[in-house]
């Protein structure tokens, strides 16, 4: 995909960090947006300055664990704009501490919202892009799917996180063979970007409350907490270089994206 002006991108955790950047992008290359978060507040905010900076906008409060969201976010799009060109399916949380200390309701929300949510975005949106590729043959797609360094290497401490990015490299990588096989003109992306400061270090401020925590974290919790911020915070790399590396490499039909 060379040319984004006209098209639609599809961004999930859109209000901040990467997926504002994304939104921020493809604003500026002339796309048309519909925007999905799980925070209100700051999905509505960007979606203001979005919209003042002359964007067509379309935002939904969306949990990507869930697959019915999903489905009506599509939905939406398609009733809104007719078609889907590019999905960044983004959305993502983060969970530290020693693997077996891990409680059960950190495995179900770190899981739902980074493999279950590229899951949902991939099973649905990609069979809207083969519809729309079916109605038109100039059709493009692309679909990046953000998994991280900790998809293909195993920092400690971070186990939960690991296992749900490593999952969405080989989602993608799959998918990536899968529309080869069946000769789509859909292309996939997984992004494995380093520390970048964001606001993941702090994604508990997300959790829903039937899965919370309600004992006191562990020794090496609060350890992984206090090194995960210093680590985002220290990234050399901003959200939006991120943002414009990904957009390069949309162009040049490329599969891994480091940064």
């Amino acid at each position: 995909m060379k040319d984004f002006h006209g098209k639609v991108a599809v961004i999930t955790g859109a209000a901040s960090g990467l997926g504002r950047e994304f939104a921020n992008l493809a604003a500026s290359l002339g796309m048309k947006l519909v925007l999905a978060d799980v925070q209100p507040k700051a999905l509505e905010h960007a979606t203001e300055e979005l919209l003042a900076q002359g964007a067509e906008v379309l935002s939904m409060v969306c949990d990507v664990s869930k697959g019915s969201h999903v489905q009506e976010l599509a939905d939406s799009a398609i009733a809104r704009f007719g078609c889907v060109n590019l999905v960044f399916n983004n959305a993502g949380v983060g969970s530290g501490g020693l693997i077996w200390e891990n409680s059960e309701q950190d495995w179900e929300w770190v899981l739902g919202a980074n493999l279950w949510g590229v899951i949902h975005g991939v099973r649905v949106f990609t069979r809207v892009m083969l519809e729309c590729a079916a109605r038109n043959a100039d059709f493009e797609g692309h679909i990046v799917n953000t998994a991280s360094m900790a998809g293909l290497l195993t920092p400690p401490a971070m186990g939960v996180y690991n296992v749900s990015k490593h999952a969405v490299v080989a989602l993608t990588e799959t998918l990536h063979h899968d529309l080869q096989l069946v000769d789509a003109p859909i292309k996939a992306s997984v992004l494995c970007p380093y520390f970048v400061p964001t606001g993941i270090a702090h994604s508990e401020r997300n959790r829903p409350d039937e899965l919370a925590n309600h004992g006191r974290p562990t020794s090496s919790q609060m350890a992984a907490q206090m090194l995960s911020e210093k680590a985002v915070e220290s990234g050399k790399v901003s959200a939006q270089d991120v943002a414009r590396i990904t957009f390069d490499a949309i162009r040049e039909g490329q599969f891994y994206i480091y940064t």
